[in-house]
């Protein structure tokens, strides 16, 4: 899989579907995470997108989720611009690494 800057991400779905699939992304993210070793810059974001019927939830892997986005079915795609994302999981020190042009 090709990556853009190392990040990927997976569509969830709309507002339905997309809490199932969120909780399994933070369930396997949580053992993926203390198996590394709980890396500050290992984290996934999700954020609802406008899609052609429905809002969709799109989930965004850093790139130390790597290893976990390939479980997801992801897709490579430049870094998520900082606006309307949440952090589904990972250290909340994440922000700060991963979007360090964006101040608080």
């Amino acid at each position: 899989m090709e990556q853009i800057n190392g990040w990927s991400s997976a569509t969830l779905g709309d507002g339905m579907w997309a809490p199932t699939v969120s909780a399994q992304i933070e369930k396997e993210f949580i053992a993926a995470f203390k198996a590394a070793g709980s890396p500050a810059d290992m984290a996934v974001f999700t954020r609802r997108e406008e899609g052609e019927l429905h809002c969709e939830v799109v989930a965004y892997f850093s790139p130390a989720a790597q290893t976990l986005a390939m479980r997801f079915d992801t897709e490579p795609c430049g870094k998520p611009a900082r606006g309307g994302l949440g952090l589904l999981a990972g250290d909340p020190r994440c922000w700060a690494i991963l979007f360090p042009e964006v101040k608080e």
